[in-house]
């Protein structure tokens, strides 16, 4: 179940995102004859008055068809509400639309969090450290068989207390331990087991295991005092997840090598997605607002097939008086990058896939 909830979220942020480029053209009165989520093949379809939309096999994003260059379209080719005939300030709204609206959508999903659930205060410890998340199955922690969700009360004996300081207790006792095996006491749902991890030593010289680490317990909540507050604490939370989500692309492209192994795809999306949705649902929203940051800062930037990468064309179409590229040039620029993204993408779905717990158990019983 929580798995299909995790699928629901990113199905829910694409149905956004292209919702705001149709709605965009639709308000500007521009024909859209397709809204699609998904590619591939048509598992349901309605055909509307003007518009057919459907749900394809391939969750991998979703478009919006335009009559352009339908040859069996009825529309004149000369009709001036088809988009290319459109001036280059109206193609631009509905090109930025889906990213516009992946933003706003971010902003009012932790608004409604801070107004739904309350404003923080302060935060109810408990004994132990939760693991919220096992960085990947062939690290320490996963060889050990530490999973996301893991509560560790003990670490060679020393129990740990509930307070903010266990983190750091853990974390120090790991990085002052490499190559030498410690005993985890976790608690597992009503399960306590005992795991052996022996940590790797990195560049550093220090151990690590392979986790994140968190402290354990919940967060108290009370009711916001007005509106203001709650869209005043939703604002300061979405300024700091698109410059963390700015920052984070920067890094990659400054440091390619080191951080691209980091990247993510969809099954891991999904998978995080389940598991906060299995451990703390309230976290879905927070979680289902970056990934939408994520979504529309992707889709910013100026590379083919992405709607940056449409607007670096109209940029180049306004400087140059109002006349665009060969369309065949940016038809062949556009399908390249289109290759290449669906095979990044296929690449990340099956190095992800090949990561999951129940698939490494599988391999390893072969």
């Amino acid at each position: 179940m929580s798995v299909l909830v995790a699928i629901g979220v990113l199905a829910l942020l694409v149905f956004v995102h292209e919702l705001g480029h149709f709605a965009a053209a639709r308000l500007q009165g521009i024909y859209a004859n397709k809204f699609s989520i998904g590619f591939g093949p048509v598992l349901w379809k309605y055909q509307g008055s003007q518009t057919e939309y459907a749900l394809r096999a391939i969750p991998l994003g979703g478009f919006v068809g335009f009559p352009d260059d339908d040859e069996n379209s009825p529309i004149p080719p000369n009709d001036p509400n088809l988009m290319r005939n459109r001036p280059i300030a109206d193609r631009a709204i509905v090109i930025a639309a889906g990213v516009v609206a992946n933003l706003i959508f971010a902003y009012g999903v932790l608004a409604a969090q801070y107004g739904i659930l309350g404003v923080p205060d302060g935060f109810r410890y408990e004994p132990g450290v939760i693991v919220p998340q096992v960085l990947a199955p062939d690290n320490p922690a996963g060889r050990a068989g530490l999973k996301a969700g893991d509560v560790v009360q003990a670490i060679d004996g020393q129990s740990l207390a509930g307070e903010q300081a266990s983190v750091k207790q853990l974390m120090e006792q790991i990085k002052a331990s490499p190559d030498r095996p410690l005993i985890l006491e976790i608690q597992r749902g009503p399960e306590t087991l005992k795991l052996r991890v022996q940590p790797e030593t990195d560049e550093t010289g220090q151990g690590r295991i392979g986790v994140q680490l968190a402290p354990n317990g919940k967060p108290i909540y009370r009711r916001a005092k007005t509106p203001i507050e709650v869209l005043s604490l939703a604002a300061d939370r979405f300024e700091g997840m698109v410059t963390q989500t700015v920052s984070g692309f920067v890094t990659l492209a400054a440091n390619f090598r080191e951080v691209a192994p980091q990247v993510s795809g969809p099954v891991k999306i999904v998978e995080w997605g389940a598991n906060i949705a299995q451990s703390d649902a309230a976290s879905l929203l927070p979680f289902m607002a970056l990934i939408s940051i994520n979504l529309a800062v992707i889709n910013i930037l100026p590379l083919p097939a992405l709607d940056g990468g449409q607007l670096f064309f109209l940029a180049i179409e306004a400087l140059r008086g109002g006349k665009p590229l060969p369309q065949e040039f940016q038809e062949n620029v556009m399908q390249t990058g289109l290759f290449l993204l669906l095979g990044l993408g296929i690449f990340l779905i099956v190095r992800d896939t090949t990561q999951l717990e129940w698939v490494q158990r599988f391999l390893q019983q072969q």
